[in-house]
């Protein structure tokens, strides 16, 4: 254990489901963890509180990232807490997992959603990187939050479809140009998993024989599952593995 020690983890998206679980995974391997949240403050203080209480070390961080000043707010407190935490404002991990998305065919989409999901899905992990690369070391990591939507058609999930091919289409990109600096990019494209968002499906018999029937292991994924994978990415095991997407959906409709 102790693989992160030393490190410092940025976690978007973290005060619930898998971000959270990626968040206490990661400061359980020693790192020091930012929990940002976007309007979730009492949650993301409440895994703040549930890290420090493990002997592992937090902080939370707030900022709308649906903007180009949320994500300029974002780094601006970031910075503030990590000298007063570290000394500096320099990081290691970068995770960006914040995510929204809803069900929408090609007939029912709207301009108002489509453009709400390009903006947390895709400009938000864009530019949270490119204020993140000056700020993180050479031998750092960035993981990025795609969907097994993108391996097979859910055409009731237009929208989110494509805005996770986007993030895998950016993480291959800077998985050639950050070679240079030793930065690993990959993306982790999660299936069913049990969090707030699947929390209607989950509440009937034929929700939950529909989420346990899409994997081979005949059950929906926990946060958990998504985490271990987020904690090998983050660490030196992962050293060689770059530019890749990993599917972690329990090999649904293999």
């Amino acid at each position: 254990m102790d693989k992160l020690q030393g490190k410092v983890a940025l976690v978007t998206g973290a005060s619930r489901g898998i971000g959270r679980g990626i968040a206490l995974r990661l400061a359980q391997e020693g790192a020091l963890v930012a929990v940002h949240y976007g309007t979730k403050q009492t949650a993301a203080e409440e895994v703040v509180r549930e890290i420090q209480g493990s002997g592992g070390a937090a902080l939370a961080v707030g900022a709308d990232l649906s903007s180009l000043d949320g994500v300029h707010q974002l780094f601006a407190s970031l910075d503030e807490q990590l000298i007063e935490h570290t000394g500096y404002h320099r990081f290691d991990i970068l995770v960006n997992n914040a995510g929204w998305g809803h069900a929408a065919t090609i007939d029912q989409v709207k301009e108002e959603s489509f453009d709400a999901i390009m903006n947390i899905n895709v400009k938000a992990p864009l530019f949270v990187i490119q204020q993140a690369l000056s700020r993180m070391r050479d031998g750092g990591c960035i993981i990025n939050m795609a969907s097994m939507a993108t391996r097979f058609a859910l055409p009731h999930l237009l929208e989110y479809s494509i805005s996770k091919g986007a993030v895998n289409t950016l993480t291959l990109v800077l998985a050639q140009q950050l070679g240079s600096r030793q930065i690993t990019v990959n993306a982790i494209s999660p299936g069913f998993i049990d969090t707030d968002m699947n929390v209607e499906t989950l509440a009937t018999q034929e929700g939950q024989q529909f989420a346990a029937g899409l994997s081979t292991f005949g059950r929906w994924g926990q946060p958990a599952d998504v985490a271990d994978i987020a904690a090998f990415l983050a660490s030196h095991d992962s050293r060689w593995v770059t530019g890749q997407i990993i599917d972690a959906s329990g090999g649904s409709r293999l």
